[in-house]
């Protein structure tokens, strides 16, 4: 499956991934830490751990103040 990544202020990508590929497994395989960014599927966030199912993806970084 290839999914399109959109990176909020920043790069669009590819990434190929198995058919039975996590959201978790999509972060590494384009480079990003999971702890750092949330992944984004029409607007709502989705768990690391849940299955791929859709073509394209926005993902966003955190950002923690103090």
């Amino acid at each position: 499956m290839r999914v399109t990544v959109d990176v909020a202020g920043g790069p669009t990508e590819e990434v190929d991934l198995d058919a039975d590929a996590t959201y978790g497994d999509l972060l590494a395989e384009a480079d990003y830490d999971v702890h750092r960014v949330s992944v984004l599927v029409d607007g709502t966030p989705v768990p690391e751990d849940a299955t791929v199912t859709t073509e394209q993806v926005r993902v966003v970084r955190l950002v923690k103040g103090g």
